[in-house]
């Protein structure tokens, strides 16, 4: 895709664009009443009115990194040495020339004000509306959130939870590490996936294993909101994109963005 975009086949000549505004915004949480909590860190790029995000594990973006991304041509950033930089940059560009519209093919759909806990069981149910499974099929979700494994047991699917850091889910659940040979284990009859997995090369091998065999690969994406839905039909069932600013980093309501999927219209 950053190849077509390179190439002016998508849009406006990525050389004649620049980004304005680079940003990284680090977050620690622990949601009232939850045992454990997370960090996460995301590389921001910001083009006009569009900004494109990539998360990345935290401490391992440089901190030259926003720097460099500032004030630089988009072409440039699509081929910068590091994959965050060339996934937000794509990210960015393609806000930028699709955004979140009905017109091309977004449905909306609003997130109430409140806690932390409140938007993210809110978000995670939206997300599992997507997948289109009886009670008792089992997901593989790569990416872990408490909220997305709870709205799972609510509508009585199992899960198979994945995570690179490994360790255990809210329940007490062992977490594997490895997605791909999870999900070529043929225990697991759809994919939930993070949009993590964009920066980190893990989304490729899912999605081709999606396509085939024909397994829903439902995506949840801060990473890359308007990057996946370009995906649909070439691996990608559905996805919820949820482009900057984040659930986490305000108490109003808020939007993602639904494609896809058997989910709310």
């Amino acid at each position: 895709m950053a190849v077509g975009a390179l190439a002016g086949d998508l849009g406006p000549d990525p050389k004649e664009l620049r980004v304005s505004v680079s940003f990284a915004t680090r977050q620690a949480v622990r949601h009232d009443g939850r045992g454990s909590g997370y960090r996460n860190e995301v590389l921001s790029l910001r083009l006009g009115a569009a900004v494109g995000s990539c998360a990345v594990e935290p401490g391992q973006l440089p901190d030259d990194a926003i720097d460099t991304c500032v004030g630089a041509d988009v072409a440039g950033l699509l081929q910068h040495p590091l994959l965050p930089v060339r996934v937000a940059a794509l990210d960015a560009y393609l806000m930028h020339i699709t955004p979140h519209l009905p017109e091309h093919g977004a449905r909306t759909v609003h997130l109430p004000a409140g806690s932390s806990l409140v938007k993210s069981q809110a978000r995670a149910k939206t997300v599992v509306s997507l997948l289109d499974l009886p009670a008792g099929a089992t997901v593989l979700v790569v990416g872990v959130v408490n909220s997305l494994l709870e709205a799972l047991r609510s509508r009585g699917l199992n899960y198979v939870p994945c995570d690179l850091k490994g360790g255990t889910t809210e329940w007490g659940e062992p977490v594997v590490t490895d997605a791909l040979a999870e999900a070529e284990s043929g225990r697991c009859d759809a994919v939930l996936a993070s949009g993590m997995t964009l920066g980190n090369g893990t989304f490729e091998p899912l999605r081709r294993h999606a396509l085939a065999h024909g397994r829903q690969l439902v995506m949840f994406a801060q990473t890359g909101s308007a990057i996946l839905p370009r995906f649909l039909g070439h691996g990608v069932s559905a996805v919820c994109a949820e482009p900057y600013p984040f659930f986490w980093l305000d108490g109003g309501p808020g939007a993602i963005h639904c494609y896809g999927g058997s989910g709310p219209r």
